[in-house]
């Protein structure tokens, strides 16, 4: 026998949902938490239908747009949660399906490994799971891939309904302040060479997160402790956590260096991770616990970057030529939100709110990304609050390195780029972040 799943039954019955509608096929997602015996899949959410036409058959598979989905849906996963793999509603049987869902599982596991900062462990389970359904008959096929042997083949697994799957797992959480410096190029005209600069300097900074120090409950705990180990059975435990972080020695020509302008992100940002109840282990949730700081903050300031692209390319569309360039420019980064799923209270997954953005425009996106009827008061925004912008917030060293180069480009990389910083969002608790 393969691998097993254990799956919340609110999934069987989203799924029978499903397969009463008239399209074919229907694609879509599985979420949940790997270990090393089983994994638990917790929810699972159909691809959007695309609006905009094209080119494909009706009836085919939209490859790069099933993939997007995935991407974008694991950037609103925490700690813990992942994509466990796909399911595929087709009256379609044989070995042309199994083929192209093969593809499509490869396809959105490259995706979403292209965009994490961290390197895969060694107890990172890579098998990713494949459900085929039938919505007449109703048959179940469940095959798994490793998605790391390029060779690989299908393998069989066990797939199981149970109740209250996630109803007790247990969370800890963190707060961790980030101040990062990113020097940018001198042809601040090449916006890939931006994105280049940025994705080095959040690799360099994972650098020092993956090995730093983590605190339960202000104890450094052995790896193979069991952090539920004494409780009660079948109650949710919470854990809050600290990371101490030693930061690397630096030489004088590793610090001072020509460059075109840099954008500092500062602030203070909530992190978190769910471990499964059967016997979650100290060793697990630091690697998930630090994973989600790294993808939260990385998230970030990717969306903001492609927020001001979009601005950009609307800029050209209405030839507005007269945009402005700044030597300093300040951006409030996204605040985190957080939604329980719907098989658990106790379990949550997140999206990201410009402070521009209403309640309505988060449970919008919940809605199209993981198929969640959310309203506005079952929204979680205590955690964060967005970044207070005072007027001496740029240091004096990087008005220095704008000033030297006087930038001219009036595109979108000129705006970001002259001395730039983005604001992470500052803890609840806290009234101002200290740096500032």
């Amino acid at each position: 026998m393969g691998r097993g799943y254990i799956v919340e039954d609110a999934v069987e019955a989203y799924l029978s949902k499903l397969c009463q509608q008239h399209a074919n096929p229907i694609t879509g997602l599985l979420i949940g938490q790997s270990s090393a015996q089983k994994d638990f899949v917790i929810m699972a959410t159909r691809t959007p239908q695309r609006e905009e036409s094209t080119s494909a058959p009706a009836n085919s598979l939209d490859k790069e747009w099933v993939t997007e989905h995935a991407r974008q849906v694991s950037r609103m996963l925490p700690g813990g949660l992942s994509i466990l793999g796909i399911f595929i509603i087709t009256d379609t049987d044989g070995k042309d399906t199994l083929i192209t869902v093969r593809q499509l599982v490869f396809a959105v596991e490259n995706l979403i490994s292209s965009e994490q900062l961290w390197n895969p462990a060694d107890d990172d389970i890579t098998d990713r799971v494949t459900l085929l359904i039938n919505p007449k008959t109703r048959k179940t096929i469940c095959r798994t891939f490793d998605v790391k042997d390029p060779k690989s083949v299908a393998k069989p697994a066990d797939w199981k309904y149970q109740s209250g799957v996630c109803s007790a797992w247990t969370m800890v959480s963190c707060f961790l302040n980030v101040d990062l410096l990113v020097p940018l190029p001198s042809n601040r005209t090449n916006t890939e060479s931006i994105d280049t600069c940025l994705k080095e300097a959040l690799r360099s900074w994972a650098d020092q997160i993956m090995p730093g120090v983590l605190l339960i409950d202000g104890k450094k705990l052995p790896e193979d402790t069991e952090l539920t180990a004494g409780q009660k059975r079948n109650v949710r435990q919470t854990y809050t956590a600290q990371l101490l972080i030693t930061p690397d020695e630096q030489k004088p020509a590793d610090v001072v260096h020509w460059c075109g302008g840099n954008v500092s992100v500062r602030g203070t940002i909530h992190s978190r991770t769910y471990l499964h109840s059967n016997k979650p282990k100290a060793k697990q949730a630091e690697k998930l616990l630090k994973r989600d700081m790294l993808s939260t903050v990385a998230t970030r300031v990717q969306m903001l970057l492609e927020e001001l692209l979009a601005s950009e390319e609307e800029c050209k569309r209405s030839k507005n030529k007269q945009q402005s360039v700044s030597l300093s420019e300040h951006f409030c980064l996204p605040c985190r939100v957080f939604c329980s799923v719907k098989a658990s209270r106790s379990v949550c997954v997140c999206d990201y709110r410009f402070n521009d953005e209403g309640l309505s425009e988060v449970t919008e996106r919940l809605k199209e990304m993981l198929d969640i009827d959310a309203a506005e008061e079952d929204l979680d925004t205590k955690q964060e609050m967005t970044a207070e912008i005072l007027e001496d917030i740029t240091a004096e060293p990087l008005v220095e390195s704008a000033e030297v180069l006087e930038p001219r480009s009036n595109n979108y990389t000129g705006v970001v780029i002259g001395a730039a910083v983005a604001l992470l969002a500052t803890a609840a608790s806290m009234l101002y972040f200290s740096d500032v």
